[in-house]
């Protein structure tokens, strides 16, 4: 297959492939997974890019909004509650506070 007739998502899933442990490849497949509606693709992304790569708090808040529209409050506000953590720690107050402001949503 051609670059020109690979999709976004097939070209992202090479990405990771050749590269599984590359956090932003690995964000950029969770994404676009998540914004063609494969919801269950987009968290098996999510938690392995966390898995690998605590610190990369632009997951969390994605992450977390996708568990609350899966109906998964619960899980949304275990993620949340640690990307705050985690933003505060490397001093991301605006991650941080947007992830407060959906965090406070739920409860």
């Amino acid at each position: 297959m051609t670059d020109q007739k690979k999709t976004r998502r097939q070209v992202l899933e090479e990405f990771v492939e050749n590269s599984p442990a590359d956090a932003f490849s690995r964000y950029g497949l969770a994404m676009e997974c998540m914004s063609s509606g494969d919801a269950g693709a987009a968290l098996r992304n999510f938690a392995l890019l966390l898995e690998q790569n605590a610190n990369y708090i632009p997951a969390y808040l994605m992450y977390g909004q996708l568990l609350v529209r899966e109906s998964r409050p619960d899980e949304a506000k275990q993620v949340l509650s640690k990307g705050i953590s985690i933003a505060t720690k490397t001093g991301d107050q605006h991650a941080a506070s947007e992830m407060e402001a959906l965090l406070s949503e739920l409860s």
